[in-house]
């Protein structure tokens, strides 16, 4: 399942790239980006916010 990324975006942006999308792909990157947040969230919390800002990523 698919929850972080705008698939239709996503296949766009690879269309563009004269490429077509695996079936495995956007899940793939879903997880990715959720690896992200993740990280980012815990810069954040590490310095004591609340808020998830732009240095954290």
């Amino acid at each position: 399942m698919v929850d972080y990324i705008v698939q239709s975006k996503i296949r766009a942006y690879i269309k563009e790239k004269g490429l077509n999308t695996g079936g495995d792909t956007l899940e793939a990157l879903d997880k990715q980006m959720a690896k992200l947040i993740d990280a980012a969230a815990d810069r954040a919390k590490a310095n004591d916010r609340k808020t998830l800002m732009a240095k954290d990523c």
